[in-house]
């Protein structure tokens, strides 16, 4: 007999009118976002505090979440930017020497809506169907219909500005670990400048691996603000929802392109292929996991990728120069992209990992190299 929940009830309405119910292991309250699954089987706190989440609300395939706790050392960002969590079953008793405490009460001191006891199955093959949609998750499950009208009435992701929500809004300098207050002095090695839309940590800790210099600017960071910090190369970070209308990060972009070599991972990939006057579009249900197939077209070799994104480059609108670099094996999309002649490329998925993979962290290196032939 199966034991009786003490947690409130907890009810998802999704756009189409269709409701799942669950409990509450986390928060109480009510959120909107956008439901999008993730495959990983491990992970769940890299996915928890990475930024591009920011406006969603995020339902794990894996169906047993928490069972390792959460750490100090596996943060990608500060704090907790998506919405809503949706797992089929949490476990509360974590067993990891590297835990620090529970799921349960990192969610709860970021303000977060944790939910289990839902069919994560059938609402991922709901989604797959018929494509990411708007969600309302609530411990207020007695006014369903008051519900599906606010999920209606919300407005989504497209065409809204996510990275003002989660940008830094001061630069500074990413050392030994942890974000520094900015100090400009004589260079003594190469030095990267990021510009954060979103920004993963586990990139800035690639960048400082590799023996970088490492700052961190804002999104609307002027051009002329970045080479005022005389860089050898320029980051363009990852980040949450439509790329589109973060038109002030293209005009910067734009403005950069052949002066300094430059690296765009996620939304920074989609930024720079509309700096060069390409369009996106927005991908049925996304890629979100770290199981994504996706070929090097030069080597002809096969990395299986971290992703995170629910908006695509679109190639045929790309110009004729562009050399396109990785594709997704799954569906076609636009996966990389390079102008030599701009000392610029691009991939649309996560080559530092954090969670999954590091098929594809030789992209820091080629970066590396790109900045020591263009230095000085």
């Amino acid at each position: 007999m199966p034991l009786k929940r003490t947690d409130p009830p907890a009810l998802l309405v999704l756009e189409d009118g269709s409701s799942y119910h669950g409990y509450a292991f986390a928060g109480r309250g009510e959120v909107l976002g956008e439901v999008v699954f993730n495959t990983g089987m491990a992970g769940y706190q890299e996915c928890l505090t990475d930024p591009s989440y920011k406006g969603q609300i995020l339902v794990m395939t894996y169906p047993l979440i928490g069972n390792y706790g959460v750490n100090d050392d596996d943060m990608e960002s500060a704090g907790i930017h998506l919405e809503g969590y949706i797992v089929k079953e949490y476990q509360d008793q974590p067993s990891n020497w590297r835990s620090r405490r529970t799921l349960k009460d990192f969610l709860e001191a970021h303000g977060r809506l944790g939910v289990d006891g839902i069919d994560t199955r059938s609402l991922t093959k709901k989604i797959r169907t018929a494509g990411a949609m708007r969600g309302i998750l609530s411990t207020n499950v007695d006014d369903k219909a008051g519900l599906l009208e606010r999920v209606r009435a919300y407005p989504g992701l497209v065409g809204q500005d996510m990275v003002a929500h989660v940008a830094s809004t001061t630069p500074y300098l990413w050392k030994d670990g942890a974000a520094q207050p900015l100090r400009v002095g004589p260079k003594d090695r190469l030095r990267v400048v990021v510009l954060d839309c979103g920004v993963k940590y586990n990139i800035l800790r690639h960048l400082e691996a590799l023996s970088c210099e490492v700052m961190v600017v804002p999104s609307r960071t002027a051009a002329k603000d970045i080479l005022a910090l005389e860089p050898d190369g320029i980051m363009l970070s990852n980040g949450p929802g439509d790329p589109e209308p973060i038109t002030y990060a293209v005009e910067t972009i734009r403005a950069l392109l052949g002066k300094k070599p430059i690296f765009g991972i996620c939304l920074g990939h989609q930024l720079l292929g509309l700096a060069v006057g390409g369009r996106t579009s927005k991908l049925k249900f996304g890629h979100h996991g770290v199981n994504q197939p996706v070929k090097n077209i030069a080597t002809g070799r096969i990395e299986i990728s971290s992703q995170n994104h629910g908006f695509v480059v679109l190639t045929e609108t790309l110009p004729k120069d562009t050399v396109v670099t990785h594709t997704n094996l799954n569906d076609g999309t636009l996966e990389g992209l390079a102008y030599p002649g701009l000392k610029a490329f691009s991939v649309q998925y996560h080559p530092e990992a954090s969670p999954g993979p590091f098929d594809a962290n030789y992209l820091f290196q080629d970066f590396l190299t790109l900045m020591k032939t263009h230095a000085g």
